[in-house]
């Protein structure tokens, strides 16, 4: 398995250089296809506003939506040309509570889809719908950018969060070109069960896996000494000088992890280094 199709979504070129440039890099280091869709948001939200107005500004924000998004596709178009890569860009022009179906069209036929963080300074509620489009309706593993990265010396040293669940299984799995070419893995265990299959040896079986894919994984059991769990793994991460984490995403509901926070949510709020995720 490799990376042979990789997408990258944005919404405002100028904002969007360091995740362009990064994805571009990885396309060629993996020699892979790179997509980019180019994303105008219409931020109209219909039933706000007295009756006959609701026609007009839904036409007014869709014309500036269009136009911004074919700057938007210029700008790339201007910027790839000069590559060495292969690559194609698609646009679209959606409402934000629709922005899944443009993404998940896309995401559903990309092995990687590589986006900035949604939260912090730079982010915003377009760049948060896109990356749960791409991780629940696209079904696509997504590697997770700190604000800036423009680079891809990632991936020698990687953490690689493991709490048997169905989403650091799949999450595992999407990473497995990049733990091949990892020079060390540490299977990182936070807490683990008393009461359970794996409670004699913790990812006893998940390294035993990896190694019969020629990878040698290392296992860290650590205890939940801080609150968060997020907490204990971005230290552990600084502690071995990991270059880069794998997860599972959204464990719980996404309702629950928006409001009341979660591992996701907070391990990428204060994401340092690269994370690739899937649910």
């Amino acid at each position: 398995m490799a990376y042979k199709s990789i997408l990258t979504i944005i919404t405002d070129a100028k904002s969007a250089t360091s995740q362009v440039d990064a994805a571009v890099a990885l396309a060629r280091r993996e020699d892979a296809h790179l997509d980019v869709l180019c994303i105008g948001v219409d931020q109209t939200q219909t039933g706000y506003y007295y009756a006959g107005a609701t026609a007009i500004l839904t036409q007014e924000a869709y014309n500036e939506a269009r136009e911004e998004v074919a700057r938007a596709e210029k700008e790339i178009r201007d910027r790839l040309d000069a590559e060495d890569i292969r690559w194609g860009v698609d646009t679209a022009v959606a409402q934000i509570g629709a922005l899944g179906g443009p993404v998940a069209l896309l995401a559903r036929f990309s092995d990687l889809v590589v986006l900035q963080k949604p939260y912090g300074p730079a982010g915003n509620h377009a760049a948060e719908a896109i990356l749960e489009a791409a991780l629940f309706e696209g079904k696509a593993p997504v590697l997770v950018l700190p604000e800036g990265m423009s680079n891809v010396d990632f991936g020698t040293r990687i953490a690689l969060a493991w709490n048997q669940s169905d989403e650091a299984l799949t999450a595992m799995r999407a990473a497995l070109p990049l733990l091949k070419a990892a020079t060390a893995v540490d299977i990182t265990i936070i807490d683990p069960p008393s009461h359970g299959p794996e409670r004699s040896d913790p990812g006893g079986m998940l390294s035993q896996l990896l190694s019969r894919h020629g990878i040698h994984a290392e296992v860290s059991v650590l205890a939940k000494t801080l609150p968060k769990t997020s907490e204990v793994l971005a230290r552990h991460v600084r502690d071995i000088n990991a270059d880069m984490v794998v997860m599972g995403a959204y464990g719980h509901s996404r309702f629950r992890e928006a409001i009341l926070g979660g591992t996701t949510r907070n391990m990428l709020e204060h994401a340092e280094v690269p994370v690739l995720m899937a649910h």
